[in-house]
Order: structure tokens, then C-alpha cells, then sequence
């Protein structure tokens, strides 16, 4: 029985192994959060419309239906959700029910934690560097993903969410960049500054959202240019990528879509809507 016994020694190591594995991301993952909390704006400094004044008009729309005056500018929003998320594909999509709570806080980094089923993980990037890690029963790592694509790519995503969550990251300043597209729409771009600088970054990371109002301000689209590797050749290359936004509500002076659909392709017969969310609640830390 002595084959036995090591069998059983094994498992236990490798188990044991496993949960350190996992604690130490945990904790890890723990810090970037609370590090991204605390990053905010002066103190008492609040939106005023003369602060947009000399943007385009589309732009003017969008920050004055999304921060009411005299509202607290915050650089750090947390937000929860639920909803449906696919792994699968457009033709068998097999949606699956999730919850989910993020930090966004550009464009110094995010960190978004899913429980999907079995599946629970995150996604973030801070310090130039970003990171897919998920994992089954909170003990087997099934998917793990970093490097420069990467963090382009999450970068993309950083941008993106702003324009849905965190209106106040871009106003105008430095590294944010305003110019208009048509009546309605416009297009922001935004550069990462020395927060974000890290290892894995050759030179600023840069990324360029349109952003489509209706005639109130409300963004009721989101749409950019995202290098990413969601097609047929698992390639990395730039695609459309877009979300649709609804059911606006207030959060402290601040109007937010509760409703999101985002998916790969967008614009294009390949679109697939894989991301389907509802916002349960906002925090500003």
C-alpha cells in the first residue's frame, strides 16, 4: 500500500500548492483594488459646464447629460452587475448567468471579478501590466492570458468603460484629446499617463473611443477599435468593438447606463453580443 500512500501524499501537495497559488493572487488582487480606490481627483473639485465649453458639441452633450453641476469629480467608480456572459460562439452562444463587481478607475487600471457558475476570476491591469486569470471551483487554473497584446487589449477595454461608468476621467486634460465626428457623435482619445507605466510598455499606450449621443446627451453607443484576437484566426489585429447602452439612472450627481450589451465585431455580419449586463449598483470609494 506504500504506492497508495504516495498517491495520496501527492494529491494533498499539489492541492496544498494550488490553494497557495490561489491565496497569493487573491491578496494580490486585494491590494490593486484597494490601490485603485484610493486614487482620486483634488479634493472639492467639482463639475462646472464651463469646463467643457470648448469641446465639440456632441461632447458638450454627452459630459452635461452625464454629470449634473457641482457634482464631485471622482476617478474611481465601483460597480456591480449581473447578467449573461457566452463562451460560447454566435452560433451556439450558450449564455451563462454571472455576477460580477469592477473597479474602474482610469486610465490608471481596472479590475473586474466574475463568478460565472463554477468559473470565478479576474481581469485588470495596473502598472503596465494586465492579466486574465480564471479559475474552476476556486482552485484549477483554466485560462491565464497576459503579455503586450494583452495589455493593449485590456487597455482597449480601460478606455471604453470610462465612456460607460466614468465620465469624469475625461473631461478635458492632459493626455485626453476631444474632436467631433458628425451632430451626434465624437471622438475621444485618451493616453495613458505615469501610473500606468510598467515593464511590458514600449511607449504610451493610446486608444481612441466614439462615443454616439442622442439628442438629450444620453451615450447610447460605444464604439472603437480594439486590438484583440476574438476571430477565426485568433490573431491579434484590430476589430470593431462596440456596446449598446441603456436605462440611465442617477448615482450622486453622476447619470450611468444600468444596461449594457457589448460584443466583438460590431457593426459587421460577425457581430456577437456576448457581454449582456444589468448594473445593480454604483459606488464611488
Amino acid at each position: 500500500m506504500i504506492w497508495l500512500s504516495c498517491i495520496v501524499t501527492a494529491a494533498a501537495l499539489l492541492v496544498a500548492m494550488l490553494v497557495c497559488w490561489r491565496v497569493r493572487e487573491q491578496k494580490a488582487e486585494n491590494n490593486a483594488w484597494r490601490e485603485l480606490a484610493g486614487i482620486q481627483y483634488d479634493a472639492g473639485e467639482t463639475f462646472q459646464p464651463a469646463m467643457v465649453a470648448d469641446l465639440p458639441e456632441p461632447a458638450r452633450r454627452y459630459f452635461n447629460f452625464t454629470i449634473q453641476p457641482g457634482t464631485k469629480l471622482v476617478q474611481a467608480v465601483e460597480i456591480d452587475m449581473t447578467g449573461e456572459l457566452s463562451l460560447g460562439t454566435a452560433e451556439e452562444p450558450a449564455y451563462r448567468p454571472m455576477s460580477a463587481r469592477e473597479i474602474l478607475c482610469p486610465p490608471c487600471g481596472f479590475i473586474w471579478s466574475l463568478r460565472c457558475g463554477a468559473i470565478s476570476g479576474t481581469e485588470g491591469i495596473l502598472h503596465g501590466a494586465s492579466w486574465t486569470r480564471f479559475w474552476l471551483l476556486r482552485l484549477l487554473p483554466v485560462a491565464r492570458a497576459g503579455g503586450p497584446d494583452h495589455l493593449r487589449s485590456a487597455f482597449g477595454r480601460l478606455v471604453a468603460e470610462s465612456a460607460f461608468w466614468a465620465p469624469a476621467s475625461l473631461l478635458p486634460g492632459a493626455g485626453v484629446t476631444w474632436e467631433a465626428l458628425s451632430a451626434n457623435s465624437a471622438r475621444v482619445t485618451l493616453t495613458a499617463g505615469p501610473l500606468m507605466a510598467g515593464p511590458l510598455m514600449a511607449g504610451p499606450l493610446q486608444q481612441s473611443v466614439e462615443i454616439h449621443v442622442d439628442a438629450q446627451g444620453a451615450p447610447e453607443r460605444v464604439i472603437f477599435q480594439r486590438w484583440s484576437n476574438a476571430n477565426r484566426d485568433q490573431a491579434y489585429r484590430l476589430q470593431p468593438f462596440g456596446g449598446e447602452l441603456s436605462g440611465f439612472q442617477q448615482f450622486d450627481g453622476y447619470r450611468l447606463p444600468t444596461r449594457v450589451v457589448a460584443g466583438n465585431h460590431y457593426g459587421t455580419p460577425d457581430y456577437f453580443p456576448f457581454f449582456k449586463v444589468t448594473v445593480t449598483d454604483v459606488r464611488f470609494p
